[in-house]
């Protein structure tokens, strides 16, 4: 189920100015590539780019190439519905559905695709997700209640469930972890680590100590200054990336000297 993802050239524009410049990488399947950098380097926007997320911000496009399983996502006749149906979004703060009931959130995905399911389908599909999700045990008794009761760390999870269900090829995680306390964290980290034997999985964080624990690959976005293009610098396995970086910048920033 998970794929390979090659990025080739990518610039990523919001009108005229150009956010990422002359991205090239390839995201291997069944891993964890982490995204660092200080903020407003543009992993986060290029991380949105691999599933066509920016394009909601109104002029936003890309020069270059996103390919899956030789797919070049930004074809013209590639529907950027289908691409998130493919490669699904986890956000940094938990958002679940407050009006619908923790089944209802894990099956939002499935319903908004018009998909039509029998009773004991839909409930294979919550409890398969959940599970996946690592949640199940702690709500299997109230899933008619709302998903906005439960714990920080337990609506994240709820919200990997949702992004499961429709059984994505890729999963992307916008710094998951930044609104919970420790114990969520690690929770979340655990699941991550069960998630890549089926998901290729790429995590934006500011947290270096975490893309050390949870990621094999780590890639480090730059920025030279305001209003200009953030860039990717290096990319490398994470023992490496955070042991011998072959860029000073890099070797910087995981120091603590700036960011």
């Amino acid at each position: 189920m998970a794929k390979r993802i090659d990025v080739s050239d990518l610039d990523i524009y919001y009108g005229s100015f150009r956010a990422v410049e002359g991205v090239t990488m390839t995201i291997e399947p069944r891993s964890v590539t982490a995204f660092i950098g200080p903020s407003g380097c543009g992993k986060s926007t290029f991380l949105r780019a691999l599933n066509r997320m920016h394009e909601v911000i109104p002029g936003a496009h890309v020069d270059g190439k996103v390919v899956i399983d030789g797919q070049d996502l930004y074809a013209s006749d590639v529907d950027p519905v289908g691409v998130r149906r493919q490669i699904g979004m986890v956000f940094q703060r938990p958002n679940p559905f407050p009006t619908m009931s923790i089944a209802e959130n894990v099956l939002a995905g499935m319903r908004l695709n018009n998909k039509r399911m029998r009773k004991a389908e839909a409930e294979e599909v919550v409890e398969r997700s959940l599970r996946g999700a690592n949640l199940w045990n702690e709500v299997k008794d109230r899933l008619d209640r709302p998903g906005s009761g439960l714990s920080g760390g337990q609506q994240q999870r709820l919200c990997i469930a949702r992004a499961i269900a429709v059984q994505p090829q890729v999963l992307l995680m916008d710094e998951p972890c930044s609104a919970l306390d420790p114990i969520s964290t690690l929770a979340v980290e655990d699941l991550i680590q069960q998630l890549r034997e089926d998901y290729t999985i790429v995590i934006v964080t500011h947290n270096m100590q975490q893309a050390a624990r949870v990621s094999e690959t780590t890639a480090f976005f730059n920025i030279a200054g305001t209003g200009k293009p953030g860039k990717l610098i290096e990319m490398g396995p994470t023992d490496v990336m955070f042991s011998n970086p072959s860029q000073s910048a890099t070797e910087d920033y995981i120091s603590g000297r700036f960011g």
